[in-house]
């Protein structure tokens, strides 16, 4: 078996070591910071990369959907094999929400499928109903259209042929979530969480618990770990950066 190098110990690709960078790092195994821009899939930002480097072997550590922008660490050569570990690792996103509306992807992936009144809707309940409902360990139901499987089939490939899909709640941890503005019928929060938290679900169970509905209007992922979307390249930098002389 190989031996999997540690996650300290392994090169960084970031914005700010670029001049100093050994692209041969590449091909032996490198963690490479991404931006992830709006409407590309996370395996269209792994493809992208893979493209433009020596190493073949390229995967990516946590699936962001695509209208979500932000962290995506991409892994390449023998880094590749720390892929597990950095998944386990806490992340941070900021999130816009909107009441009043409900949609079947809980984003605004889809059209909204219900309404309902959200002007009763205050700061002082957001917060309370944030610090009662939605911190530590929460029971949360993955939305339909997800990844995760379903007797071997994925639930969105079953959601998009109208399967009846059984989803069952599952413990996951939210150590923080802060509320950043208020403009109702829109909110921004922060949230800090561990492994499998579906923020979608979070924007869908805050607007029932609120007593309306609500969805994900807009989603960036800010921190996996110690790694931080303000050290990540986006598509054009790295491309840039890539095909200097």
């Amino acid at each position: 078996m190989a031996k999997v190098i540690p996650l300290s110990e392994l090169p960084i690709l970031k914005s700010d070591q670029l001049d100093d960078f050994d692209t041969g790092n590449f091909q032996t195994g490198t963690v490479i910071l991404m931006d992830k821009p709006p409407e590309w899939s996370s395996f269209d930002l792994v493809k992208f990369v893979r493209n433009r480097i020596p190493a073949k072997k390229v995967g990516h550590a946590g699936t962001l959907d695509p209208l979500a922008t932000g962290l995506l660490v991409v892994c390449s050569g023998k880094a590749t094999k720390t892929i597990s570990q950095i998944q386990e690792l806490e992340k941070e996103y900021v999130a816009t929400i909107k009441f009043g509306e409900s949609t079947a992807s809980y984003d605004a992936a889809l059209e909204p499928d219900n309404t309902a009144p959200w002007e009763h809707i205050t700061e002082k309940s957001i917060l309370e109903t944030l610090q009662t409902s939605f911190m530590g360990e929460i029971q949360q139901k993955p939305p339909i259209y997800s990844a995760l499987r379903v007797g071997g089939r994925r639930m969105y490939d079953l959601a998009r042929k109208g399967k009846d899909v059984e989803v069952t709640a599952r413990p996951v941890f939210i150590h923080e979530i802060e509320l950043l503005s208020v403009e109702l019928p829109k909110i921004t929060v922060r949230v800090r969480c561990g492994k499998g938290t579906y923020i979608r679900s979070i924007a869908h169970d805050l607007g029932k618990e609120l007593g309306s509905l609500g969805h994900l209007t807009a989603l960036r992922r800010t921190k996996t770990g110690h790694f931080d979307v303000n050290l990540a390249l986006t598509p054009d930098t790295f491309n840039n950066w890539i095909k200097r002389d």
